[in-house]
């Protein structure tokens, strides 16, 4: 049987043109927001990628303002501050009071009477914020990953349960999902172009360019360096499979739903100073989906070498090939071209905040935090196979395992040790 249809429907589809085209276009009313009125939106966490996903939100958004900021730094907080309010014209209506520093900003600026929560702190913090935010009925935009280990999965899926009983919104910084490529190339697997799926494979191999540490300050202890290096410490990024590999691990989910288990590889080849944290920096890993389906998962990142970030999906009756921006082929058992896409190809980044406004103001909830939680576990099963050499079940993961990487340093400047690079035969499977 096609594992696609275990996993997919046409609902999936159908929910960005429901949404964005029927109701966008009547201006139906938002959920907290009666007829025009404007949706009040804040900011969790002011670096380069929540600075980057506020103006998407904006740009492609009418009816929509920057009303709250919050980062734990002040100095991030004042830098996003004013460069927003130089960027964002007359959408930008945060006052002083409404920026908030502190490790407790997030939750001040859940408070201060948003509408609409954009969480994009290292995902080390995410269930919590995630939490937080649904208890207070906020709709979310939630950054992909969005956990670094087994409890931090589980939490974010109890509160999606939550957010589902109070008809919140919620779309994570999966862009694909949102993506014009994808959403045709998925209709057509669903609609057996390529028969059953029998295999696929997933690289993200590239370098590490935009990954590239800052300069430590003498002044900083050990936990503000981390949070400013926040993608070299498994605490807060959960490792280059988590943070970057995902996107590519959540299409072979979005294929095939959950694998049934893994066994994975790495190592730490190019990347030992200081600065680098205690990360690996290439991963390998062979996924097992029901009915025996493989997957191949590689990711590295290498400067001065090869690279290649795009998924390869296998049927019985041909093959699909995807990549950014918005190449998608289909080829023939003899290799023929069945299908190519070139429809619009409009920016991702944007469309996924364009479809969480128009799910809020169609009263009509979108959710996608289960499927983001369930590849963020799949990257991470995939990491703990191969810091500890051992075969992991997706099951154990999600029933059984221990592991949380939550210091409890982790909220006051201070003293955090790196821990030691992981060691397979050696770490131990929690």
């Amino acid at each position: 049987m096609n594992q696609l249809s275990q996993s997919f429907s046409r609902r999936d589809l159908a929910r960005t043109a429901a949404a964005v085209g029927a109701f966008a276009a009547l201006g139906a009313p938002a959920v907290y927001a009666a007829g025009n009125e404007t949706l009040k939106v804040g900011l969790i966490g002011c670096g380069r990628r929540g600075t980057g996903a506020i103006q998407d939100h904006l740009k492609i958004n009418t009816g929509v303002e920057l009303f709250a900021i919050a980062d734990a730094l002040q100095d991030r907080a004042d830098g996003a501050y004013n460069d927003l309010k130089n960027r964002l014209g007359d959408k930008f209506k945060v006052t002083p009071d409404k920026k908030f520093v502190g490790f407790d900003a997030y939750q001040k600026l859940i408070d201060s009477g948003v509408d609409i929560v954009l969480l994009c702190v290292p995902p080390g913090f995410r269930p919590q914020h995630f939490a937080a935010a649904v208890k207070a009925g906020k709709h979310v935009f939630m950054e992909k990953p969005v956990a670094v280990d087994p409890a931090g999965v589980r939490s974010i899926l109890a509160t999606a349960d939550e957010a589902e009983k109070k008809g919140l919104c919620v779309v994570a910084g999966t862009q694909r999902r949102h993506q014009e490529s994808y959403l045709e190339i998925f209709k057509r697997i669903k609609d057996g172009a390529i028969g059953d799926i029998v295999a696929a494979q997933a690289y993200w191999i590239g370098d590490w360019g935009y990954y590239t540490p800052p300069t430590r300050d003498p002044k900083w202890s050990d936990l503000e360096w981390q949070l400013r290096n926040w993608n070299y410490w498994v605490w807060l990024s959960g490792d280059i499979i988590v943070e970057q590999h995902v996107h590519n691990l959540d299409i072979m989910n979005w294929a095939l739903g959950s694998p049934t288990k893994v066994f994975g590889s790495g190592s730490r080849m190019v990347r030992n100073a200081p600065e680098f944290g205690h990360i690996f920096d290439n991963f390998s890993c062979a996924f097992e989906y029901p009915n025996g389906v493989a997957v191949t998962s590689m990711c590295r990142q290498w400067n001065g070498c090869g690279f290649k970030v795009f998924e390869r999906i296998q049927g019985t009756k041909g093959i699909v090939y995807t990549d950014q921006p918005g190449n998608a082929i289909i080829t023939g058992p003899k290799g023929e071209q069945l299908f190519k896409y070139a429809g619009p190809n409009n920016n991702p980044y944007e469309l996924e905040h364009r479809d969480l406004v128009a799910a809020i103001r169609a009263g009509k909830p979108i959710m996608d935090a289960r499927n983001v939680a369930n590849s963020t576990m799949m990257a991470v099963i995939g990491r703990m196979s191969a810091y500890t050499g051992r075969e992991v079940s997706w099951d154990w993961a999600m029933k059984a395992s221990k592991l949380n990487t939550f210091p409890a340093e982790a909220l006051a400047f201070g003293p955090m040790p790196t821990p030691p690079v992981a060691m397979p035969g050696q770490t131990k499977l929690e």
